[in-house]
């Protein structure tokens, strides 16, 4: 059995990680969020801990044991959570990360929605950036993952491009970004140090078709 970290637990990407792998398949989940009263149920291969990944306390008894941890976290702490995560794993000997983080940290968006996303998102996305410097010199086995604009679209429609090549899109849906991820949890060897970013093919524009 695999075991699985799910830290932040309730959010919206990983709560279709949680619907996509409930029932088993040799997967087990720990699901850890601040707020345990966000979840309406839990699957039968799961167990719920209350907690906040800043607490090492409660980070360290949830760590132990895990094959794999799924991080779906935000704020501008982030690159502290980061850092903690990577603390945690690294005293419990856990390898395998995977770590939603946000298009444009390394400035990889070209064009006008390049500039557009700077201007809209561009300071929030520094401890993100910091997060992700974090996770790569970590000797951990990362996979970062860089969504578009998130949709709420019910479809797992997606593309992905590299660390160091020009982001594509505009957006992408919650359910491809969550469709990639239990990939990887099924098959941890994938994007195995791989850094990638996540889009919904023939999104292009100015900005995302939202706004």
């Amino acid at each position: 059995m695999t075991k699985t970290l799910i830290l932040g637990a309730s959010g919206q990407i990983a709560r279709h990680v949680v619907q996509d792998i409930a029932g088993g398949g040799g997967i087990g989940m720990t699901l850890f969020m601040r707020d345990a009263g966000k979840l309406s149920s839990t699957p039968a291969n799961a167990s719920v801990v209350q907690g906040d990944v800043l607490d090492r306390s409660a980070l360290d008894a949830a760590m132990e044991g895990q094959d794999v941890v799924y991080a779906n976290l935000t704020g501008d702490d982030l690159d502290d959570q980061a850092r903690s995560i990577i603390a945690s794993m690294q005293a419990a000997d856990v390898r395998r990360l995977i770590f939603v983080l946000s298009l444009g940290i390394y400035d990889e968006v070209p064009g006008k929605f390049g500039e557009w996303n700077r201007q809209t998102i561009g300071e929030e996305l520094k401890p993100f950036r910091r997060a992700g410097d974090a996770i790569e010199a970590s000797g951990l086995d990362y996979t970062i993952i860089r969504p578009a604009w998130l949709t709420d679209d019910d479809e797992a429609d997606y593309e992905l491009t590299l660390r160091d090549e020009p982001f594509k899109g505009t957006v992408v849906s919650r359910k491809s970004v969550a469709d990639l991820i239990t990939k990887i949890i099924r098959s941890p060897g994938l994007h195995l140090h791989g850094d990638v970013g996540v889009n919904k093919p023939g999104t292009d524009g100015d900005r995302p078709s939202f706004m």
